[in-house]
């Protein structure tokens, strides 16, 4: 996809890779960029920033999100990108509260199902859009210390390649963006977590893998190349990879 003049909505745009995202959708030429954030100050300011537009909208709710897609589609125009990039991050394992798992798989994973729901049958009838996805490394293997974001990661994944799979024949382009440690306000508290062990990327530096993979529309957006050698060990060998993922356990979660 050409992203010049297009139509493009960012999730979790008041920061992070979001707010890198719009910056470089509207670097692209993009007609309008619909940033949209449950912070609605952080997203006012990132709107303001690039001559964009602010939606505030809590993604874990699919009113919100159903809201935002119709918002945009009747007063902006047909969306082109939707971008679902919000996410959180929670700690723990089984024993995490069932609370907590419920807010982590609302946001990682059914924010992605809400705007399938609602937005993919408005592009298949008009011939096809694009979806992008943002994942995790983790979705692809693992997350040392957090049950709840390892499958949360794993599941947006899953998502992801069943849309493309589904939908496909319709016009409907699937990326899924699943990169390592990237300097947000998740990883502020831990810069020398597991996920950093091939270095902190800045968000600008993710972005502009997404656009490549946009104009290429690849599915998988690997900012940090070592992931595919990681995906491959793992499927040649499922044991040792997890021989190799105890040791990193008892590195970095003890």
């Amino acid at each position: 996809m050409n992203l010049t003049d297009k139509i493009i909505v960012v999730t979790g745009a008041a920061s992070g890779i979001g707010r890198a995202l719009a910056h470089r959708f509207v670097a692209e030429g993009a007609r309008a960029v619909v940033c949209s954030d449950r912070d609605g100050d952080g997203v006012r300011a990132v709107a303001a920033e690039i001559g964009g537009v602010a939606i505030q909208a809590d993604v874990s709710r699919e009113a919100d999100i159903q809201a935002l897609i119709e918002q945009v589609e009747s007063q902006i125009g047909p969306i082109d990108l939707f971008c679902s990039n919000a996410g959180i991050g929670v700690g723990g394992g089984a024993e995490t509260p069932t609370e907590d798992w419920q807010r982590i798989w609302d946001i990682n994973v059914m924010a992605h199902v809400w705007a399938a729901r609602h937005l993919v049958p408005l592009m298949a009838a008009r011939g096809g859009g694009y979806l992008l996805n943002t994942s995790s490394a983790a979705g692809l293997l693992s997350q040392i210390g957090s049950a709840p974001y390892a499958v949360t990661k794993h599941a947006a994944v899953g998502l992801a390649e069943w849309l493309a799979i589904t939908h496909g024949d319709q016009g409907i382009k699937v990326s899924v963006l699943c990169p390592q440690a990237v300097r947000t306000a998740m990883t502020a508290g831990n810069p020398d977590g597991v996920a950093s062990i091939d270095g902190m990327m800045e968000p600008d530096v993710v972005a502009e893998a997404c656009v490549r993979a946009i104009e290429a529309e690849t599915f998988l957006v690997l900012p940090h190349p070592e992931v595919l050698t990681y995906m491959r060990n793992k499927t040649n060998d499922y044991d040792r990879w997890i021989g190799g993922m105890r040791k990193l356990n008892r590195r970095f979660a003890g």
